[in-house]
């Protein structure tokens, strides 16, 4: 074990407070609590300083999609390093790494994509996609399409772009967000907002809600609709089967480009290669990152169509846009390596065929409890929704985020790491989980929903 994890507890949380700013923190509670403070990771599995296990049921932050601790990459990591550790992209220059994964990403990617820009997360990746999407407009003479159109509670990262193309009112509460340029529509949300809408016709109203905005905005000013295929730090908001049909005729009907922010659902999350493939839509633009390389080293990138691609690399189109680490050699290799992974040990079917339709499953039982007022699942992506009283599906928790939150604690405590959004308990383990450790991560779950009935009870949270 290396030094920096020889520390006590004690003096890594003092280190902490003292010097570490985490993000998306209330940074005097976190000083006044202390961080937990991870030491290594193998398989679904993670232990912190004071040696407590836990089971990571959110693949890191969406992303360990092949699980911690596969020596493949970091062999790959090292190798690189000692050969080529970086040099840019800049100045008519290439690595042979960064070669070879656009190669790669074109052979999984749809047919229509064949080229990819990299970058080094999803925030950079959406920002390029505002820029390529304009700039593709502007070369076909058409500059005032300029709008992008997203979803309240959509998430596509924590830039000022980012942060502007999402919907949540939070980020746009500091910092006077969102940029102009930028409008919101519903969220396909049926469980939080269908009313009294069945799923499949609240799914086409509220891909509907899209054709209404073009035309309040005017076709003819709107550049782009960004969507994620189920929005993942949003609650894990699985769309209705009727939403993502009406999406695609809606955008190819009215000239508006496509982009799908692949950065969660990419790379077998949903049981194809891309969550787009899951729904059967086309993109004009794919943002990618996390499971691109499994959270082992930072890279992101944005998948390109054809459509799109054969404007801007047309003669005298240059691109003015890129990063000191837009293909980066060793990342490269760490994706590389990636997806031979996820190809030898064939995560993208097993999720589909095995361990998708093994867990959702067990996973759906637990909508049984009377605390979890829906469960849903889509691959290996899931949400329990919890409620004060089953059925309905409007009464709420007073204090909005208390259960949650509570809940959350309550699944650390039990070796369960799951996230709390609102008040939901949200999903997305490893694809390389077992039938063993799912079963166990359900029994930890079911544990978590038990205990959090116990504790809300003593508080005159719920009856019964």
């Amino acid at each position: 074990m290396r030094p920096s994890n020889l520390y006590p507890t004690a003096e890594l949380r003092a280190l902490d407070a003292d010097h570490y700013l985490h993000p998306f923190t209330d940074f005097h509670a976190l000083a006044a609590e202390g961080s937990r403070v991870m030491v290594r990771g193998d398989g679904v599995w993670l232990t912190d300083s004071d040696g407590k296990r836990y089971l990571d049921g959110m693949a890191g932050l969406w992303c360990t999609n092949v699980g911690h601790g596969r020596r493949e990459i970091a062999d790959a990591v090292h190798e690189q390093m000692l050969e080529l550790a970086y040099y840019n992209s800049f100045f008519k220059t290439s690595n042979a790494p960064a070669i070879r994964l656009a190669d790669k990403l074109a052979q999984v990617a749809p047919a229509h994509v064949n080229k990819v820009f990299f970058c080094g997360s999803g925030s950079e990746a959406n920002d390029t996609v505002f820029r390529m999407a304009r700039w593709y407009w502007a070369l076909q003479g058409k500059p005032e399409k300029k709008v992008f159109i997203s979803r309240r509670n959509a998430y596509h990262g924590s830039t000022v772009v980012g942060a502007s193309l999402g919907g949540m009112k939070p980020m746009h509460g500091q910092g006077d967000l969102p940029i102009p340029g930028v409008t919101h529509i519903a969220q396909p949300y049926w469980f939080g907002e269908g009313g009294d809408m069945s799923p499949d016709e609240f799914g086409v109203w509220a891909a509907g809600e899209l054709e209404r905005e073009i035309d309040r905005l005017g076709e003819a000013n709107v550049a782009a609709f960004v969507a994620e295929p189920i929005q993942g730090a949003g609650g894990v908001i699985i769309p209705p089967e009727t939403y993502w049909p009406e999406i695609r005729r809606i955008c190819s009907e009215r000239d508006i480009l496509l982009v799908v922010d692949e950065v969660i659902c990419g790379f077998g999350r949903t049981g194809e290669w891309f969550g787009s493939q899951t729904y059967g839509v086309e993109p004009d633009l794919m943002p990618i990152a996390k499971g691109l390389t499994s959270g082992y080293l930072p890279m992101g990138g944005v998948l390109v169509s054809d459509r799109v691609a054969q404007v801007i690399t047309a003669e005298g189109a240059e691109f003015n846009h890129g990063f000191t680490y837009s293909g980066h050699p060793t990342c490269a290799a760490a994706a590389l390596a990636n997806l031979a992974i996820i190809e030898r040990e064939g995560l993208v079917a097993r999720v589909r065929d095995d361990i998708g339709p093994y867990l959702k499953e067990r996973w759906l039982r637990l909508g049984d409890h009377p605390l979890v007022g829906e469960a849903r699942m889509k691959g290996m992506v899931g949400a329990l929704e919890l409620v004060p009283s089953k059925p309905s599906r409007t009464e709420k928790f007073a204090d909005v985020g208390k259960v949650g939150t509570i809940a959350r604690d309550i699944s650390f405590s039990n070796g369960l790491i799951m996230r709390a959004v609102r008040d939901s308990l949200i999903l997305s383990p490893p694809l390389t989980l077992t039938h063993l450790e799912a079963d166990e991560l359900v029994r930890l779950a079911e544990k978590t929903l038990n205990d959090t009935w116990m504790a809300l009870k003593k508080e005159g949270l719920v009856k019964g």
